[in-house]
This record gives structure tokens, sequence and C-alpha cells, in this order.
């Protein structure tokens, strides 16, 4: 069983809006997407749909490691958007390229890694709302991509860990996902290579998302359990061909 307790208080980073990041992923290098490395960030709709403050910067309709992606914390009381790096750059990182490893961090090894330490310590969590997520399920030894999303079409909350940084006297703000062991639930346990180890993003639900932003000690125990499969639906999505080439490799080529 899960648990953490630190005598840590935990200290609301403050981040500000920062023009650093492109709309196109950063250069870090070929990356394979093995686990939840491409989803869609929440669309406009359903952030009024869901009464969310509004985002005021761009970003791109479909994420990989390295792009620009809405991350909503809590600061002062009231929700707030900053614009972060997919893939945590840690204090003492001197690159980007730590982000090709840290766009997805195991809930049971927050305080047990270098990159996740300080902020799991200072409670820097956030969510990351999501239209959908893609992952491979394998067919005949084959992979597929299939996208997971609720079948309300909201947008949903997937718990993330922040960081701010500076190389080279430039700010980079940054953040992972939070993933949980999937062994028994019924939707995720059929994507990845088979085999044992088979992992989720962590969901937050929406009538918790203020306890989630709100947290002064790290034990997110209670939090890591699987989203409620009824509420969801997955997917064969095939990945559609692109004429202009990226240093993206596709994984289910």
């Amino acid at each position: 069983m899960l648990r953490f307790f630190y005598p840590f208080t935990c200290n609301e980073l403050t981040l500000n809006p920062s023009r650093f990041y492109t709309k196109t992923p950063i250069k870090i290098g070929p990356q394979i997407t093995f686990m939840c490395a491409n989803f869609k960030p929440l669309t406009l709709e359903q952030l009024k749909q869901q009464q969310l403050p509004m985002i005021d910067f761009e970003y791109v309709d479909e994420v990989y490691p390295g792009y620009s992606l809405p991350l909503m914390f809590k600061k002062d009381g009231q929700y707030q958007w900053r614009e972060v790096m997919f893939g945590l750059v840690p204090k003492w990182a001197t690159d980007l390229t730590i982000a090709k490893k840290t766009y997805n961090a195991r809930s049971e090894t927050l305080l047990q890694k270098a990159s996740f330490f300080e902020p799991t310590t200072k409670c820097q969590f956030g969510v990351i709302p999501v239209t959908e997520f893609y992952e491979a399920k394998y067919i005949q030894g084959k992979p597929q991509r299939w996208c997971v999303r609720r079948k309300d079409k909201k947008a949903f909350f997937i718990a993330a860990l922040y960081e701010i940084c500076k190389i080279d006297d430039q700010v980079i703000r940054s953040a992972t996902m939070i993933t949980m062991d999937a062994i028994d639930h019924p939707m995720m346990r059929e994507f990845h290579e088979p085999g044992d180890v088979k992992r989720s993003v962590v969901v937050i639900p929406e009538e918790r998302l203020d306890q989630w932003l709100s947290l002064t000690i790290p034990d997110i125990e209670s939090f890591i359990e699987g989203f409620p499969v009824e509420e969801f639906e997955c997917t064969y999505v095939p990945k559609l061909n692109r004429t202009k080439q990226t240093n993206q490799l596709n994984f289910f080529d």
C-alpha cells in the first residue's frame, strides 16, 4: 500500500507566464512513444462548459514530449494556468534532454527519484486537462494506436507534478504526468506490450480537484486509484500519415 508521510510543509511554487516555448516540439532528440506520451489537451468548448478559467496563451491541439501545454494549478485560492513543457526538467538539469525520460512519473517512486523528489516534497501538484490520450494496444504482436476519452466528451484531469528552473539564464517551466500500476484495471491492462507491467495515468475526479490542488503534505495515496471504466471509452484511432517530416518517431508505424 502506498503511503507518504513526510514532515514537509508544501510551499506553492510561483510561476509566471513565459513565451519561451514554441508551439512545436523542443528539439530533444528522437522520441519513441511507449507510455502516455501523446494526448489532446482540453478544447475551448470544454473549458467553457466546465466553467474553468480562461487560458490566455495558445497551444497545439495534440501534444508530445517537448511540446508546450496548459497546466492548471492553484495559487492564492484561485485556479490558474501556466504554459509548461511536457517532460519535467529538474532544477539540477543542465539542458532539456532529460525531458525525454520525465514526461511520466511513477506514483510509487516520486520520493525516490532525484528528478521528482523536490517538487513532490513541495506539493507542486497540478493537473493537465485532456480531451483524450493515446496508448498502444498490441494486436497480433503489433502496436495499434487507441485513444481513451470520456463518454460524455468532457475534459478530464490528469494528475501532474510541475517544476521551474533556470538553464543558461532561461526560465524553464515543465511538468510530468503521474502514473500508477494498472495490472488490475479492466481497460488499461489491455494496453502496452504483453506482460505483467501495465501503467495508467492518474485521473483526478472533478469533485476532488480542489482537494488535489490544495495539498500541503505529499500524501497522495487516496488519489491513486483507477478511473471508473463505465465513464470512459477506448477506440482504435490509426495515426494519419504526415507528409511533413518531424523529429518525432511514430511508434505505431
